[in-house]
């Protein structure tokens, strides 16, 4: 039987209130209380209960552990993700991928672990002004948060689907790597997207927040923050509203914390959702602006050999060849990876109607895949998007495909096909309303070169989100300063992937662990001091 860290905890004594079981309102008072258990809000927790503060977790999402993990898409995408894995971009244009649940989007995630790449920091200190080396240096926190969630690279042999982007890109001369994963004793499965049912992945589900937790940390569940009041310069409670039991609706409960210091950790959606809700002062416009993508485009082969990409870690060689040899704000670089290709999902992304695409689904035991993420911000006509508010005070996100974003996906369209060719495929099928499946690379290209790139017909996706609380040390350009603290709110912080001045190039997780982790071990030491001399 595997072991479950929360079953356990529980029982002990553990600190978890499902919100949506409250009989009446709830008060709380509290040394620091965080928004959001992902990445950023999942690292600072165990963190600052080690150092003796008590904590309040706020989580939006239920808490589902392995006991409940099940390798079923039915059941993953509505209980562990935003909009069941269906949020969608303003104009319909783009999916995005983000978690919804105690680990936030580490629950989910693939496990593709990098540090953020030289270039991008370079970027960001010469123009945000942010404090990204020397005694400020990330590297140090990098290698502390991969020791403390076991990431190195995978170097089990690869799965069928990453073994065709390896051995395609070899082929045509593209140099890859192996991908650092942040797990312990992985089973291979494949299902890392649904939960991992082995507690295998190293999410904060089943690392930081148990920690925290058995440091007398208190989480909440299904609690939505909808905003800070605010008076004077400081933040003077987090108001909260329960959900229901289906996680959605709003309950009559609410609930009020009352904090020392405030952390904002719920993403680049809904962090700057709260603090619009909140109308904090936002002197020049900044928050929700300036939000980052990497939007993806694919390119799905069908092999002679069964591929099985449901089967295998999922994500275990990459190319950064196409970001290495663009400068950063010349035409667009992108990444190369593979995702796993499960029927749900894939039948939901993949192209086509009716027969064809039955044909397609039928054969999904030999279809490989090859995603490009873009990397975008760092050139003017690369501006991002901006995070509003609905009606109801969801967040929605507004994000336009420039015509800089679509030549980068039209040439990673090319590089994709090209290597799948290479590594054997039968046909190509980029992602694209106008493709079928081609049967020559003369056939594809020529098919690519005349796809008009426009958004609903060309496949857009994205599962890394980032900016829209930029970081700095210049309030007239950025929402927090390089440390995450508000630059007019003296008691908050955010810490999480929005405040990413552009986007990284690389899968986000590791940059958050590391940056919050620095950010998080200099606001504990602050508050401590605090509470002694205070």
């Amino acid at each position: 039987m595997i072991h479950d860290p929360f079953a356990e905890g529980v029982k002990r004594g553990w600190r978890v209130t499902d919100a949506s079981r409250l009989p009446g309102d709830m008060q709380i008072e509290t040394d620091i209380v965080i928004v959001g258990t992902g990445a950023g809000g999942g690292t600072a927790a165990e963190i600052f209960a080690n150092a003796g503060l008590h904590v309040v977790l706020i989580e939006e999402g239920p808490l589902r552990t392995s006991s409940d993990f099940h390798m079923f898409e039915r059941e993953a995408y509505p209980q562990l993700y935003q909009e069941s894995a269906a949020r969608k971009t303003k104009d319909k244009g783009i999916t995005i991928l983000q978690g919804r649940a105690v680990g936030g989007s580490t629950t989910v995630n693939w496990t593709a672990s990098f540090r953020t790449p030289p270039e991008t920091l370079a970027y960001w200190r010469e123009h945000f002004g942010v404090k990204v080396s020397g005694e400020d240096d990330l590297t140090p926190w990098f290698a502390m948060m991969e020791r403390r969630l076991n990431i190195q690279p995978w170097e089990e042999p690869p799965n069928e689907n990453n073994r065709a982007l390896r051995d395609g890109a070899a082929r045509v001369g593209i140099p890859t790597k192996v991908i650092p994963r942040n797990v312990k004793g992985c089973w291979d499965l494949g299902y890392c997207g649904m939960g991992c049912p082995t507690n295998a992945k190293q999410s904060m589900l089943v690392t930081t927040i148990p920690a925290a937790l058995a440091h007398g940390a208190h989480l909440l569940t299904r609690a939505r923050a909808e905003r800070f009041a605010f008076a004077g310069s400081k933040v003077t409670a987090l108001q909260c509203r329960a959900l229901a039991a289906d996680g959605i609706t709003p309950g009559a409960q609410t609930i009020t914390v009352r904090a020392r210091q405030y952390v904002l950790a719920s993403g680049a959606i809904g962090s700057p959702a709260v603090l619009l809700r909140s109308g904090l002062p936002d002197p020049y416009n900044l928050v929700g602006k300036r939000t980052f993508l990497h939007p993806v485009v694919a390119s799905v082969a069908l092999m002679p050999q069964s591929v099985n990409a449901f089967s295998g870690a999922p994500q275990s060689i990459y190319s950064d060849h196409f970001l290495h040899t663009q400068p950063l704000d010349g035409p667009i670089g992108y990444k190369l990876e593979v995702p796993p290709v499960h029927p749900l999902l894939a039948s939901n992304v993949v192209t086509g109607f009716g027969e064809a695409h039955a044909r397609l689904m039928a054969d999904i035991g030999k279809v490989q895949v090859i995603i490009a993420l873009l990397r975008d911000g760092f050139n003017p006509q690369s501006p991002g998007g901006a995070v509003e508010l609905n009606g109801d005070g969801t967040p929605l996100l507004d994000y336009p495909m420039t015509g800089y974003l679509w030549d980068g996906a039209r040439r990673a369209l090319h590089t994709m096909a090209r290597i799948q060719f290479a590594a054997g495929a039968k046909s190509v099928l980029p992602l694209h309303e106008d493709a079928v499946p081609y049967a020559s690379p003369a056939q594809a290209h020529a098919a690519i070169d005349r796809f008009p790139m426009q958004i609903l017909r060309t496949r857009v996706v994205s599962a890394h989100v980032m900016g829209g609380c930029a970081m700095g040390e210049d309030p007239k350009t950025s929402v927090v300063d390089s440390y995450g603290s508000h630059h007019h709110a003296g008691n908050l912080s955010v810490l999480d992937g929005s405040v990413f001045p552009t986007s990284l190039g690389t899968n986000p997780q590791l940059s958050i662990y590391g940056l919050a982790a620095r950010n998080a071990t200099r606001l504990a030491r602050q508050l401590g001091n605090s509470r002694t001399h205070g």
